[in-house]
């Protein structure tokens, strides 16, 4: 009963927190019929494997990729061009390539040989590494695909499905335009981190200042609590967007310290500030604030919903919601919610016992 995946091997290079939940979710939505796993770490390679966001684990490339039907490159963005280049030997003509770095277009004009269609889902967290995974990461947020003149039109749509499938939403932008944007939204923001953590850090009273520091100053400044490494690679790899960005933002800066004797001038500030921080979109990472999930595989044929609600209510198992993940050619998954982890437990015993496939997911989903 297991669904036609959209993928045969899936391999993610790169086992942290995004390559991580990525794998998460393709294993959970039924799209890949093996996830394999590649990182020269093999304790992230282990955790990944331990927590079921591969099937396989490699520490190395080799004659294996040609197997491969989509190329993850999920490393660290400053090595996203070697490691292509490591892998290119071993893969098949046929093999898509896509990546989730920061910065898109000396990557894609780097792989623009391959099969490669560029991407960045906007979706992240101060913390790393694969034992934070979660594929409710990834639902919801903003996943940028940036084609260019090259990009195989079959890849991008199956990149495209495929991003669609993981529950996030795709959003076609030139690399070049991709780079500005960021710039102001994503890398300019961490530098401004840093510097009011600096601020705080250098200053004479700073335990005092430590003890005030109160929400506001922590939500401003959480980003810098990411991996400075790989903080540093991602602005450092945009580096003439982000000098760009930074002296606009300087230069609104000296404005709005030059209105600290106009009160007037500077509530009209305030207000335009506050409607442009109140008209952003709120991303729901996951349909369940705490989840107690079951995804299961179901054939495309009548009656299926049902079976699997009968055999539920058969057993005393209260459903507290459905979701629909997609129907793919012949099969299609759904996703259950139950109401505490024991209805987690019944509800996916009862429907292994039903003959169905179903994996179950633990925690919290809020984003």
């Amino acid at each position: 009963m297991r669904p036609a995946p959209l993928f045969g091997t899936v391999v993610v290079a790169g086992v942290g927190l995004i390559g991580g939940s990525v794998g998460l979710g393709l294993r959970q939505r039924f799209l890949a019929q093996k996830v394999v796993g590649l990182d020269r770490d093999p304790v992230s390679l282990e955790a990944a494997r331990g927590m079921g966001a591969v099937d396989e684990a490699q520490l190395t490339p080799g004659p294996w990729l040609a197997d491969a039907d989509l190329v993850l490159l999920a490393t660290p963005v400053r090595s996203i061009a070697r490691v292509a280049g490591e892998l290119e030997p071993f893969l098949s003509a046929q093999t898509i390539v896509t990546d989730v770095g920061g910065v898109k277009q000396e990557i894609v004009e780097a792989l623009s040989h391959l099969r490669f269609v560029g991407g960045h889902p906007m979706a992240g967290s101060e913390k790393i590494g694969v034992q934070n995974a979660d594929a409710a990461l990834l639902e919801n947020a903003v996943w940028v695909l940036t084609p260019d003149a090259n990009t195989d039109g079959e890849a991008l749509e199956l990149v495209e499905s495929l991003v669609t499938q993981l529950g996030a939403r795709p959003l076609q932008v030139a690399p070049a335009q991709h780079d500005r944007l960021v710039a102001s939204v994503s890398h300019v923001p961490y530098l401004t981190a840093l510097a009011l953590t600096r601020l705080v850090a250098t200053d004479q009273d700073r335990d005092l200042m430590t003890l005030l520091a109160a929400g506001g100053f922590r939500d401003l400044t959480r980003v810098a609590s990411g991996s400075p490494r790989m903080s540093r690679d991602m602005v450092t790899g945009n580096a003439a967007q982000v000098r760009e960005a930074a002296e606009s933002l300087i230069t609104r800066l000296r404005h709005l310290t030059g209105l600290l004797d106009d009160a007037e001038e500077l509530l009209d500030e305030a207000q335009a500030g506050k409607r442009v921080r109140d008209s952003l979109p709120i991303v729901r990472r996951t349909l369940f604030p705490t989840r107690y999930e079951v995804v299961i595989a179901v054939p495309d044929r009548p009656g299926e919903l049902a079976r699997i609600t009968k055999a539920l209510g058969d057993a005393q198992v209260n459903i507290r919601d459905i979701e629909v993940l997609g129907i793919r050619e012949s099969d299609g998954a759904i996703r259950l919610a139950f109401n505490d982890e024991d209805g987690l437990q019944r509800g996916t015993e009862t429907l292994k016992a039903a003959g169905y496939e179903a994996r179950a997911r633990f925690g919290n989903g809020s984003g």
